[in-house]
């Protein structure tokens, strides 16, 4: 199983390569009235971190609303 996760990985990081390697054209972005250009590589990278930082916040949120906050937890030795 471990190979296999490896191997997705790899195919992963692959395709994603190529894709940066083959799209160096700059794209401009707009929001809230500012314009950013970057290339098209650059901006999938920028989103995909906010989305890694946004997506593991709302899965704990998540998991805490459905299993609750944790109980304090005892000094038994003091």
């Amino acid at each position: 199983m471990r190979w296999a996760h490896i191997t997705v990985i790899a195919i992963f990081v692959a395709a994603t390569l190529i894709f940066a390697l083959q799209n160096f054209q700059i794209v401009t972005v707009a929001f809230l009235g500012l314009r950013f250009s970057a290339p098209l590589a650059l901006w999938v990278v920028v989103i995909y971190l906010l989305g890694m930082a946004t997506g593991g916040s709302t899965w704990a949120l998540m998991r805490w609303a459905v299993r609750g906050p944790k109980p304090p937890v005892e000094n038994k030795g003091a």
